[in-house]
């Protein structure tokens, strides 16, 4: 809180803070992780496309249902802000509460990224992750995380009154822009919360306040999806590098980030099927 609590605790206060917690969504009413068909289909892959996303800037790649990308530190410690849409339908695109509702707070091996409603579908499973080992550490701090939004220049302009036109936001805006020729206002208005890939965050123990502390991501570490829909993803380069310190500027030292799209053999998708959109009718109690 801003300030101290206004007023006195009741007599019962101890017992209703005793209260035990319950699980929102508990893992077995998931669909299950089939971890042998995501090894199978990873095992034997063709490398289809790559490309470098430079520091403090953006880049669009489609990933086919079925295919599979990494996201992968190169050359330093950086972070990069992932947003994820039907390639088909820009109106169906990554929901980063319903992620966090549904997993946790950071993401690894075997979560999924699971888009808006009406669709609320899995689109994208996360199949191999080298930051695994990290879990949460000391200070509550995890890898990949779905709790922040991304930096953007109005919050940076209402803290500090300055313009800053490289912040994830303003990246990611720009080039689905470019990629869809669309206003920027348009391509705005698509531009979503994101997975913070490789970023180290958490809340603070005493105040419950967002953190980010120094990626323990080096050069070849990755993480890894398997596209359940046809994907358009944009990746950004954070301009605050590894976050150990600022963001929103063009203070930290920033380092490219690659990605790489892998084609599987057809065999091993023999009994798969893209992901379907949600079965609820949709009549919200109308007749």
């Amino acid at each position: 809180m801003a300030i101290p609590a206004q007023n006195p605790e009741p007599a019962d206060a101890a017992t209703r803070r005793a209260v035990k917690p319950v699980t929102v969504y508990t893992l077995d009413k998931l669909p299950v992780y089939d971890q042998e068909f995501y090894e199978t289909v990873r095992s034997d892959m063709t490398l289809s496309h790559e490309l470098t996303v430079p520091i403090r800037d953006a880049r669009t790649f489609d990933v086919p249902a079925g295919h599979l990308f990494r996201i992968i530190s190169i050359e330093g410690p950086q972070v990069g802000d992932l947003n994820l849409w039907n390639a088909n339908d820009l109106s169906e695109r990554f929901y980063s509460g319903k992620t966090r509702a549904l997993h946790a707070t950071h993401v690894s091996t075997g979560d999924r990224l699971w888009s808006n409603m009406p669709q609320l579908r899995p689109m994208a499973t996360i199949t191999h992750d080298t930051l695994d080992w990290y879990g949460f550490d000391e200070f509550g701090g995890g890898v990949h995380d779905v709790i922040g939004t991304r930096c953007d220049p109005y919050t940076k302009h209402m803290l500090t009154n300055e313009d800053y036109n490289y912040c994830c936001h303003s990246s990611l805006t720009r080039v689905l822009a470019a990629v869809k020729g669309m206003p920027l206002a348009e391509a705005e208005a698509q531009v979503h919360d994101v997975v913070n890939v490789f970023m180290c965050t958490g809340y603070t123990r005493d105040t419950n306040q967002y953190f980010m502390k120094s990626s323990p991501v080096r050069p070849g570490d990755f993480i890894e999806f398997f596209a359940e829909i046809d994907l358009l993803a944009a990746l950004s380069t954070c301009p605050g590098g590894d976050c150990g310190a600022s963001h929103s500027s063009d203070a930290a030292q920033c380092y490219p980030i690659r990605v790489e799209i892998y084609q599987p053999r057809k065999e091993s998708l023999a009994n798969w099927r893209p992901a379907p959109s949600n079965g609820y009718s949709g009549n919200h109690g109308v007749n």
